[in-house]
């Protein structure tokens, strides 16, 4: 099959590869004409593990324009993946995707046939059978039915496993504006995943709403386990980590993203509590569990924070500036948080990151120091804390950190081994030291 793909950034690149590594002809399209360019060098324009790989592979396959037109004209099926950011109120803006569908459908004008309209970029609930569906209706001349096809199919992947999400997902979310464009799409998918995923088929609105309420319960239950690593810090012999694997069992509850740690962040969880915050008080609806899932997440800054203080340290390791472990972006990374924060109220802050010390360079205040290496971060500090569980870290001996203080939130090391070298300080754990303290304050 014959598919344009619109953006090609950090998710979009990943489809159009994994749809050209599956046999389908594949064309990009991007502003960025930079992105263009290594696309058709067969070379991967965004970091991701396993992408320039498919590239080279599948590159015969895979080729990337500018023209949004030629892209249109030569397809039978346009997934569009532009951004859309959020807005002051926490809404989704679909200016760049208004844009782009509005050029999509100029060019349909000029072509027979059906045609397949698929919105991956994340919207607000009511957009896609609403203003995408206007803008595309009146700039293409045509209605969505016979002839024109409009489905919206976000993607459910983790940066880090882009290519992994995308060819073993859990499911596959279609919301079709009848059932001959939900047809087409499934059988895409089919061609595509190396599992067999449910297909879960449904009207645009619902579709829209799913997409939100899966990050949304997702960062309910890391917020609930941060609120049980909180207890526990509180609590003499309480242990996060043996509580969190105990609940977990439970087929109700499940392990996954259930441990304590730091902070959520990333380019999707923080703003989709936001919008579907802002979508529930636009229609009057209560949404109190994103709200407190919200402020707990903010509170986990106030919460390392006050532990950096009260060990008395001026010099601080801050190891794990991405927001996650396995990617470069550092969109609302808690360590890139808690390095500023430091630096604004006048401690001396060194950091580092496996990947994303280039990009954290953009946002961290000018006093922040980006060491070389996980070492050398290490040796100018007093205290090093673990914001990231990177495998890089995990190495570190006790005879590295010697008699600094360590404030592990992830509890990656053994406890034995460091508690006699150095003050060990785990998140979600009350040493005798830690319980000391908390009856002080």
């Amino acid at each position: 099959m014959h598919i344009s793909v619109i953006g090609l950034g950090k998710l979009g690149t990943p489809l159009a590869a994994v749809l050209a590594s599956k046999g389908h002809q594949v064309v990009g399209v991007d502003l960025n004409p930079v992105f263009v360019e290594k696309i058709n060098r067969g070379e991967a324009p965004v970091a991701e593990p396993c992408l320039q790989e498919l590239i080279t592979a599948h590159k015969e396959r895979l080729r990337a324009t500018v023209d949004c037109k030629e892209a249109v004209l030569t397809s039978d099926v346009t997934f569009l993946i532009v951004p859309t950011p959020s807005e002051d109120d926490g809404s989704f803006s679909s200016r760049y995707l208004l844009d782009a569908v509005k050029h999509v459908g100029i060019a349909l004008k000029e072509k027979e046939g059906y045609h397949l309209i698929v919105i991956t970029s994340t919207v607000m609930p009511g957009s896609t059978g609403g203003e995408i569906r206007e803008v595309l209706e009146e700039a293409s001349g045509r209605c969505v039915g016979v002839a024109l096809g409009l489905c919206y199919n976000p993607e459910f992947i983790a940066l880090g496993s882009v290519v992994r999400n995308m060819l073993y997902p859990d499911m596959i979310l279609i919301g079709e504006s009848d059932r001959k464009a939900g047809d087409l799409l499934e059988q895409i998918y089919l061609s595509v995943c190396e599992n067999r995923p449910p297909v879960k088929r449904m009207n645009l609105p619902c579709a829209e709403i799913a997409k939100l309420a899966v990050n949304t319960f997702v960062t309910t239950k890391i917020s609930y386990a941060n609120m049980l690593s909180d207890l526990c810090d509180r609590l003499p012999g309480a242990d996060v980590d043996v509580v969190t694997n105990a609940i977990g069992l439970d087929s109700r509850i499940g392990t996954k993203y259930l441990k304590g740690g730091t902070a959520f962040g990333g380019p999707c969880f923080p703003r989709d509590n936001g919008a579907l915050t802002f979508l529930a008080r636009a229609r009057g609806a209560r949404v109190d569990l994103a709200e407190a899932t919200q402020a707990l997440n903010l509170y986990q800054h106030e919460r390392l924070c006050r532990l950096v203080h009260q060990h008395g340290c001026k010099r601080v390791a801050v190891l794990g500036l991405s927001y996650k472990v396995g990617t470069y972006v550092v969109e609302e990374s808690p360590g890139v948080r808690l390095a500023n924060h430091l630096a604004q109220e006048g401690y001396s802050v060194s950091v580092y990151d496996p990947m994303a010390c280039s990009e954290a360079k953009k946002v961290l205040e000018d006093g922040v120091k980006i060491a070389e290496s996980t070492a050398a971060c290490i040796e100018q500090a007093e205290c090093v804390v673990i914001m990231i569980p990177w495998p890089e870290f995990q190495e570190i001996t006790p005879s590295q950190v010697g008699q600094k203080v360590v404030l592990d939130c992830w509890r990656i090391f053994p406890r034995a081994a460091f508690e006699s070298a150095c003050c060990l300080v785990y998140l979600g754990y009350q040493s005798e030291e830690k319980k000391a303290w908390i009856e002080t304050v």
